[in-house]
């Protein structure tokens, strides 16, 4: 599941990656969009917004970056659950694991389970 989320989004399907991501821990999908949330972007790639459950990216391009859009669905995750958000560092611990099983798989020749779309140019 995790290289098939980041797949995913390496295919310019982020929304597809984050259903994937909500269905396999039973939460409800937050939103995807592009902006900036005042006063909280300067600097960041993407954040999340409790309030609101939306991912929003401060670019377009942002929404193709496995790490950015994992790491923020952490937070999410995190949320939801009632537990604290949670760190920076856990975030990105989490997102790298998803793009270690992505790399992984890639390495051993391996191919994505549940993938439509070709293989993406991008790489991680």
């Amino acid at each position: 599941m995790k290289a098939a989320v980041v797949s995913l989004i390496l295919d310019s399907r982020p929304e597809e990656a984050i259903a994937l991501l909500s269905k396999w821990y039973r939460v409800p999908q937050p939103k995807l969009g592009v902006g900036v949330f005042e006063g909280r972007t300067k600097g960041v790639a993407a954040v999340y917004s409790q309030n609101t459950k939306k991912i929003l990216a401060a670019k377009r391009e942002y929404m193709f970056d496995p790490f950015v859009m994992v790491h923020e669905f952490y937070h999410h995750l995190r949320s939801v659950g009632g537990k604290h958000r949670g760190t920076e560092k856990q975030a990105d611990k989490f997102a790298l694991e998803f793009i270690a099983s992505y790399r992984r798989l890639a390495s051993s020749g391996g191919h994505m389970a549940d993938q439509t779309a070709s293989s993406s140019s991008r790489t991680v």
